[in-house]
């Protein structure tokens, strides 16, 4: 989550400054870890010192920078200065609230995506913000926090021999935001199954509850719409782009990626409309649900006014004196009698129901 005074720290100053945007995360140590390697060598080296860095820029080798923790702005800056990073780079580095994009500089290409984690047990959504730079022979990741989607593009590198076309640092670049888009559609998945069990939930018994778990799944697609519709257009770019830091073999693969976005923001379009239909499903359910219960009630009402009716005249409790009073008042088998006819009308009237479907 945002601290809304740490943005407002920004106001005011230059473009490139450097401020950190986002959650605190006081005590907590920035790690950076190296991956150096060639079609047959691999080399990680956890590093402690921004400095240490500078000596893996070697054209002949791919050196893979992996930066945990962006609260540190001092250990950003040296290393944005030792490769030569643009201050506006860094400036979108540190502020966790930037907009997926793609920025084409001169020797290097900034991309800022976001990932998408699901939590089955709580439910929710997780999203951290990933910036990934670039270069001749060189990519450096920016990370929030622990947790490394990056796991099977690390994994990939390691069982990966001869690494041809892992030696370009496009590629790699490249493999790290597919890793991103694979998590969208781990995502997609889970959402759907919920999806599914809510709509099971309102047909056959509607509770107050699943109102707010369609809201909740509501606004979790619209969040995750607003991350993925943007970095569909930074990898439009990045598809247009034409820098010499591109291999012949990596446009076809961006241009696989691109696909898979879209394919993404289809089935989340798909998934908002259904979501927003679960509100008039529920809406349906509780009325229909409402309507059978006045069904019941007023059938088992309209049973009893006959009745009612019934015990009523013979309820007065005339003297059976006059003339005029009730006859049947004074029957040995009258009060029989009246249970009978009672039974009569009360069956009666159940079974021209039945006969009208009405019951």
């Amino acid at each position: 989550m945002l601290r809304n005074h740490r943005v407002s720290k920004k106001i005011g100053l230059k473009p490139g400054a450097l401020i950190y945007v986002g959650s605190t995360k006081e005590g907590i140590p920035v790690t950076i870890d190296v991956m150096d390697y060639t079609a047959t060598e691999l080399t990680e080296t956890p590093v402690t010192d921004v400095a240490a860095c500078t000596q893996y820029r070697d054209p002949k080798t791919t050196t893979w920078i992996s930066v945990t923790g962006i609260h540190d702005v001092e250990v950003i800056r040296r290393l944005g200065h030792d490769f030569g990073l643009h201050e506006l780079v860094l400036e979108d580095v540190l502020n966790t609230a930037q907009r997926p994009k793609t920025e084409e500089w001169d020797d290097h290409i900034f991309v800022v995506a976001k990932t998408l984690t699901y939590d089955p047990a709580t439910p929710a959504l997780h999203t951290e913000q990933v910036s990934i730079v670039f270069g001749d022979g060189w990519v450096i990741s920016f990370q929030e926090h622990n947790g490394d989607v990056f796991t099977p593009v690390r994994d990939r590198i390691r069982k990966t021999i001869p690494r041809v076309r892992f030696l370009g640092a496009d590629y790699a670049a490249y493999t790290m935001l597919d890793a991103i888009v694979d998590y969208y559609f781990l995502v997609l998945e889970h959402m759907g199954e919920r999806i599914e069990q809510i709509e099971e939930r309102l047909i056959d018994r509607p509770e107050p509850g699943d109102l707010e778990d369609i809201y909740a799944i509501r606004r979790e697609l619209v969040a995750m719409r607003r991350l993925v519709w943007p970095l569909r257009e930074a990898i439009s770019a990045l598809n247009r782009s034409e820098s010499k830091l591109f291999h012949d073999y990596t446009p076809a693969y961006i241009r696989d990626l691109y696909e898979h976005v879209v394919q993404v923001i289809d089935t989340l379009e798909t998934y908002r409309e259904t979501a927003s239909s679960l509100l008039d499903v529920y809406l349906s359910s509780v009325s229909n649900r409402m309507n059978e219960v006045m069904k019941v009630l007023t059938i088992i009402a309209t049973i009893f006014i006959p009745l009612s009716f019934l015990a009523g005249v013979y309820g007065m409790n005339f003297d059976t004196g006059s003339p005029f009073n009730m006859p049947e008042l004074g029957l040995r088998y009258g009060y029989l009698a009246f249970w009978v006819m009672v039974l009569i009308v009360g069956l009666g009237l159940v079974w021209y129901f039945r006969r009208r479907r009405w019951l």
